[in-house]
Parts: C-alpha cells; sequence; structure tokens
C-alpha cells in the first residue's frame, strides 16, 4: 500500500475515533533534548516521576527495532464548567486542575491509540507499534513539537492554534515510514504573562520549569510541602492552571466537545472538610475515574487541610482537632498543625498547645512549635 495514501486514510480514521489533531515526525534521536534533560537533571529541576534513563527518553530505537517514524496526537479538554458550584464560609471547596477533569485522559488516549494501531495493521500486517501517554519514556511535549501539533510555550505546554494548551498528547512510535510534519513556529512573542503569574517562581526562564518549585508537582507529592509554598497553594487540591488561564492563546478556547472529559462539578471542585473523612475504598470509589487521583488519597487530604487554613476556616477547627489527635499519618498532623496557626483563634492555640504535650514525632514537633510561634 502507498505510505502517502495510508497516511491519509489515518489522518481521516483519527477525526473519526475523536483524535483532535494529528501528526507525524521521524524516529531520529531527540538530541537538543537530550541535552536540556541532562542540564535540568544537574540542575536539580526534574520532578522524580519522570523516566531515570535520558537515553531512552531521547531515543526511540532503544524502545521499538528499527523504528522509522512517530505518530503523535492531541486531544483537547475543557477550560471551562458550566455550573460551576461556589464555596461559602463554613463549605469551602477545593478545586482539581483542568487536566483531572472527567475520565483519566491516560486511559482515554491508550484506547485511542489502541484503535489507530488496529487500523493500521488492518493494512499493514508487519506493522510494529510502541504507544504511550505521559508515563512512557519519551517527552509527549517534544514529540508533538517535532510533529507539528503545536509549539512549545514558554509556560513548558505545547500550544495548539485550535484548542490553546488545553490538549492532551500521546504517541506512536512505529516501523512504518510516514512522511513528516513540518513543526510549528514559536508565536508567543514577547509575552511573558505566564512567567509573571506563576505563583512559586518555578518558571524560571522561557522553557524551563523547577519542577520542585511548581504546585502542580507539589500537590501530588506525598511529603509535608515546604512551608514557603503552603499559601501559594490556596485551594488547589490537585495541579495548577495558573500559567495556562494566564496564557492569551487560551482566552475563548472552551474545548467543549470532548464527552469525556465533562467535568463533575461536585469532584472537581469538592467540599474540602468531607474529603478528610473518606477511607481509601471511599476515595476510589468517588474519585478513581479521574487523573488526579492516582497518587492516592493521602496528597488530595493534606492539599486539603492546607486549603482550609488558607481560607482560616473556623468551621473546620473540630475536625482539624480531632485529626490533630487521631490521625496516624505525621503528614496529616503536621499540615494540620500550620492550618491551625493560620486560623489563629484561642481555641486553636489551645488544641496546639495540648497537641504538643503528647506529640512525640519531631516533624510534627517542630510544626506545632512554628504554628505557636505564629
Amino acid at each position: 500500500m502507498n505510505i502517502l495514501d495510508l497516511q491519509q486514510e489515518v489522518i481521516e480514521y483519527a477525526e473519526t475515533i475523536g483524535i483532535d489533531k494529528i501528526g507525524f515526525t521521524t524516529a531520529a534521536p531527540f538530541r537538543e533534548l537530550r541535552n536540556r534533560l541532562v542540564r535540568q537533571q544537574e540542575l536539580g529541576y526534574q520532578s522524580g516521576f519522570e523516566e531515570k534513563d535520558i537515553d531512552k527518553r531521547t531515543n526511540p530505537a532503544l524502545l521499538l527495532d528499527q523504528p522509522e517514524s512517530i505518530i503523535a496526537i492531541a486531544i483537547a479538554y475543557p477550560s471551562i464548567m458550566e455550573e460551576s458550584p461556589r464555596g461559602k464560609k463554613g463549605a469551602r471547596r477545593g478545586i482539581f486542575c483542568r487536566a483531572s477533569w472527567g475520565m483519566d485522559y491516560h486511559i482515554v488516549l491508550r484506547e485511542r491509540l489502541a484503535l489507530l494501531e488496529e487500523f493500521i495493521v488492518e493494512r499493514v500486517p508487519t506493522a510494529k507499534f510502541r504507544s504511550m501517554v505521559d508515563t512512557g519514556e519519551l517527552s509527549d511535549r517534544a514529540v508533538a513539537e517535532r510533529a507539528g501539533i503545536g509549539w512549545s510555550g514558554k509556560n513548558c505546554s505545547i500550544i495548539t492554534p485550535e484548542f490553546g494548551s488545553y490538549v492532551y498528547l500521546g504517541e506512536m512510535i512505529t516501523n512504518i515510514p510516514f512522511a513528516s510534519d513540518e513543526p510549528m513556529e514559536d508565536q508567543c512573542g514577547d509575552c511573558t504573562l505566564c512567567l509573571d503569574v506563576c505563583p512559586t517562581g518555578a518558571l524560571i526562564q522561557p522553557g524551563q520549569l523547577d519542577a520542585q518549585r511548581c504546585i502542580a508537582f507539589l500537590t501530588q507529592t506525598k511529603q509535608m510541602i515546604p512551608e514557603e509554598f503552603r499559601t501559594k497553594i490556596g485551594n488547589r487540591v490537585y495541579g495548577c492552571d495558573s500559567c495556562q488561564t494566564i496564557c492569551p492563546k487560551n482566552q475563548q478556547r472552551h474545548n467543549l466537545h470532548q464527552d469525556a472529559f465533562e467535568p463533575e462539578p461536585e469532584l472537581t471542585k469538592p467540599l474540602l472538610e468531607p474529603l478528610l473523612d473518606l477511607s481509601n475504598r471511599q476515595f476510589r470509589e468517588k474519585f478513581g475515574h479521574m487523573s488526579g487521583s492516582w497518587r492516592g488519597k493521602n496528597p488530595i487530604q493534606r492539599n486539603a487541610i492546607i486549603a482550609l487554613g488558607h481560607f482560616k476556616e473556623r468551621a473546620a477547627i473540630p475536625k482539624l482537632k480531632e485529626m490533630l489527635k487521631e490521625d496516624s499519618r505525621p503528614v496529616m498532623r503536621g499540615t494540620v498543625a500550620w492550618a491551625l496557626g493560620r486560623i489563629g483563634t484561642e481555641e486553636c492555640h489551645e488544641v496546639l498547645r495540648s497537641a504538643l504535650e503528647r506529640e512525640e514525632n519531631p516533624d510534627v514537633l517542630v510544626e506545632l512549635e512554628k504554628a505557636l510561634e505564629n
């Protein structure tokens, strides 16, 4: 079968299965990316969630025998929530970032890549593939950029003319030599709004992110969040959208056409206090289909405590008092100590003083002492 004819068929089929953009590039090594990744590693800017082997991240030939090209796909996700619930005093709400609205995108994109594989192998039985979404070895953004899906913005996101940066990315390495698309010109110009608005200064310079300072990363960690970042997190229980919502290329990009990512308001903006009572099973049943659940309930509960402290929510004092006394997790007790210190009533001080007398964990003791000083 003629490769160009097959390529056109693949493009047309992709649209029928809900793939919003598709592009093609060579399977040549990503040499420039390799240099950047080595530098990121030297600076300590990586999150730790990435593939550790930089060669695997930049050389498709280590992932598939004799690769010829890579197919990149993008699927848009919504940026607005219709009928968004509002938090209020006594009933404060947190928020999951837009990339966690609706069904877990890893599942959705893998399903559509699998359909694409089936479509191709029916026409080319000798075709080989290696598909991945987010957690694979390759850099989704580097592949998408080289395949012409969009340009790499100063906020380290791929920005598309059609959907802004609100797109999920995936790719498929294959032994079929598809023709390559042209990369897109950078269209950010002189704009630096994303760098200016980053709450923690995680965007060091255009296109360079210190993941250790990024709120999207911090909300996924399991340990105590460093004190300097807690007030910056606000009511985010998972992820951060600041560098996307400020981007001029994202204005009026609502992207409401993918049913799988339709936000569920009570889940994407959940009441904070009820989150603290969920068992592991209850958390999985309620939030398990969302990508923001992948680290389990503990980070979400810790972030909810920080949000209650952010709001200085006095109605939460009884629950926080109970957790400080009974919760077996030092991270939760330490975070509660900080939140009670932020709320700052005389009752909070009494609770903290009482906890100081019985607490044995050294890290929690430090938090209790700091909370009382504040």
